[in-house]
C-alpha cells in the first residue's frame, strides 16, 4: 500500500468522524434560524411538488401563504390543539401517556380485525404537534425502512424544537405548514381555498372543520364535509370550549 493511499484513508476516516458533528451543528442552525425566520417552504411541500412533476402534472402548484398567528383567527390554532394535542402546553415534545393509550387501542383494533378477517381501520396515532412540526418541516413521509430512519431523526428535531422554540412559535409554524387539502398548506391558503375568506375571519365551526380533516387532508374536504368530518368537527368544537376557549392560547409560553 502506498503512502498516498494511507493518507487518503486517514483523511476519509477523519471526515467520517466529523460528519455526525456537522449534521448536529447543521440541524441546530436550521432550528435556531427558523425560530425567527418564517419558513418559505417545508420538506413535505417540496415532496408534494416533486410528486406532481414525476406524475407528469406540470401545472400543479403548491398553495402556501404564511400568516402570523397574531393575524389569524384564534379559532384555528385552538381547534388544532383541541383536535391533535390537548396536552400540548404540558409535554416537552412527547406525550407518553397518549402513546401508551394509542398502543393499547391499536392492539385491540388489530385483534378484532384479525378475528373478523378484515383489514384494520382507524388506528390511533399519538404524535404531538411538536413531532408533526418537525416531520412536516424538516423530514419526509413514506414507509418501510425509511420510516424507521425518519422516526429517529424526528425525535432529534422534536427535542431541538422544544428546546429552542417557545410553544407559541411551534403552534404558529404548525398551523402554517399543515396540509389542509391536496397541496393546500397553512391557515391562510386553507381559509381562502375552502371558505373564500381571510384566515382572520375563520369562525369556530370553520376552524373545527379544517382541524377535522388533518388526519387525511387528501381524502376529506373542509368545504364539503361528509358525516364523519362534520361529526368530528362537532366534537372538536366541544373540546375547544373544554380546554378554555381562546384564553387557552395565552397560557402558552
Amino acid at each position: 500500500m502506498s503512502a498516498g493511499n494511507g493518507k487518503g484513508r486517514r483523511r476519509w476516516r477523519a471526515w467520517l468522524w466529523k460528519l455526525p458533528l456537522l449534521l448536529v451543528l447543521f440541524s441546530l442552525a436550521q432550528v435556531l434560524a427558523l425560530r425567527f425566520i418564517d419558513p418559505p417552504f417545508s420538506m413535505f411541500m417540496l415532496a408534494r411538488q416533486l410528486d406532481a412533476v414525476f406524475e407528469g402534472d406540470f401545472k400543479f402548484r403548491i398553495t402556501y401563504d404564511w400568516r402570523d398567528m397574531s393575524k389569524m383567527s384564534q379559532n384555528l390554532p385552538l381547534a388544532v390543539v383541541a383536535s391533535e394535542d390537548q396536552n400540548f402546553a404540558q409535554h416537552h415534545g412527547f406525550d407518553f401517556d397518549a402513546i401508551e393509550k394509542a398502543q393499547a387501542h391499536n392492539e385491540r383494533m388489530t385483534e378484532r380485525a384479525e378475528k373478523r378477517g378484515k383489514p384494520v381501520r382507524r388506528l390511533r396515532g399519538a404524535s404531538t404537534i411538536s413531532q408533526q412540526t418537525a416531520k412536516n418541516l424538516f423530514l419526509w413521509g413514506g414507509g418501510g425502512w425509511t420510516r424507521m430512519l425518519r422516526k429517529g431523526v424526528e425525535v432529534w428535531y422534536t427535542a431541538l424544537i422544544e428546546l429552542l422554540w417557545p410553544k407559541q412559535r411551534i403552534l404558529e409554524v404548525y398551523v402554517n405548514i399543515a396540509e389542509f387539502g391536496d397541496g393546500v398548506y397553512g391557515a391562510q391558503a386553507a381559509s381562502r381555498n375552502f371558505f373564500r375568506k381571510d384566515a382572520s375571519r375563520l369562525t369556530s365551526a370553520e376552524a373545527a372543520r379544517l382541524a377535522a380533516v388533518l388526519p387525511s387532508p387528501k381524502r376529506y374536504n373542509a368545504a364539503s364535509p361528509g358525516p364523519f368530518v362534520q361529526q368530528r368537527a362537532n366534537v372538536i368544537q366541544r373540546q375547544m370550549r373544554q380546554i378554555g376557549g381562546p384564553a387557552y392560547l395565552h397560557t402558552l409560553d
